[in-house]
């Protein structure tokens, strides 16, 4: 049981509220509002063998993959929360084809803050009980206030992003979030309702044993790629490393930041550009990994130096700890 003295998310947020890079106090609102989020969401998919709502929904999203039941349920939430919030001005889904945009029913488009998520991220694994996330990224917009929301409002480079995180729907529900000043998770106790600082000020190992890729595409990778995993496999020095890979983005992600390891979704010959999105999955991993004490890149760039062009653009991601990522990079400058 957690302990009472923890700090909870809403305390924690007001303490900290000095280390924002804006203090209007609508970040931490913002935070708020995902925290609500978060709780709907956790709340349904640990009820989800009991009741209608596993398997596909019918239907495909913009990315042209089929959408699970819980991947509806969890856009519709956020998005309503959000817009129930009345802080953002506009919200980007890896669901939704377009981005919307929001009016306050008191100022129209007085608010400063556009968000992106990744509703339900690895939700493919949900029916078989496995770990499932959300990720989400916030932007102050670029247009000027008082104006309707526009696209380059949501293509802005990584390094521009004000907070992001990432919540874990596992054995217990882990919400994970960065503002620029490190890197803290807090424990959902369902019993209460209520997020605890579970792992303050985490960190990245600057090394790792673990890399983390679906070496069931090995065929299809770049030379480099292929090199360094067997490099991986190698017994020499502190290896071999082991090779853990669930699926879920944040459920490797999480594993690896708390154990140390390497995460690997390169671009290959069936996935030319990658799979991750570059502004729903990356630039907000990027931002955490990075405040982590680790290193995010898309081969030869960091991925928050990346300029966007399209909302749902895919990119290869490299992310982990330092010397794990420094050593795939040498791999990958002999090739390409």
């Amino acid at each position: 049981m957690i302990d009472k003295r923890h700090k909870t998310l809403g305390e924690f947020i007001i303490e900290n509220q000095s280390s924002f890079q804006y203090t209007s106090g609508e970040l931490s609102k913002l935070i708020n509002a995902l925290r609500l989020g978060a709780k709907v969401v956790s709340h349904e998919v640990n009820k989800a063998g009991l009741i209608d709502i596993l398997g596909a929904a019918g239907e495909t999203n913009i990315q042209g993959e089929h959408q699970q039941k819980l991947d509806v349920f969890a856009n519709e939430k956020f998005i309503q929360t959000l817009k129930n919030r009345e802080i953002v001005c506009g919200i980007a889904s890896e669901e939704e084809e377009d981005f919307i945009s929001i009016n306050s029913n008191d100022e129209q488009h007085q608010n400063k803050y556009v968000v992106l998520i990744d509703p339900l991220d690895g939700s493919s694994n949900i029916d078989v009980n496995v770990s499932v996330g959300t990720i989400f990224s916030i932007y102050r917009r670029v247009t000027p206030i008082g104006t309707p929301v526009q696209l380059e409002d949501f293509l802005q480079p990584g390094r521009n992003q004000v907070a992001a995180g990432y919540i874990v729907y596992g054995t217990s529900t882990i919400l994970v979030y960065t503002t620029g000043d490190g890197v803290n998770g807090f424990t959902l106790n369902p019993a209460l309702g209520t997020f605890y600082l579970s792992h303050p000020n985490l960190e990245y190992p600057e090394d790792g044993k673990i890399y983390s890729v679906n070496e069931g595409n090995y065929v299809h990778f770049l030379q480099g790629v292929k090199d360094y995993i067997k490099y991986c496999q190698e017994e020499e020095g502190n290896r071999p490393y082991t090779s853990r890979y669930i699926g879920s983005l944040v459920s490797d992600f999480h594993r690896n930041m708390i154990k140390g390891g390497i995460y690997m979704y390169p671009k290959s010959s069936i996935n030319e550009n990658g799979k991750l999105r570059l502004l729903y999955e990356c630039n907000p991993m990027a931002f955490i990994a990075e405040q982590a004490n680790g290193v995010a890149t898309g081969g030869r760039t960091r991925i928050m130096d990346i300029e966007p062009t399209e909302l749902h653009q895919r990119v290869p991601f490299f992310c982990g700890s330092k010397n794990m990522v420094d050593k795939l990079k040498e791999f990958l400058v002999k090739y390409h």
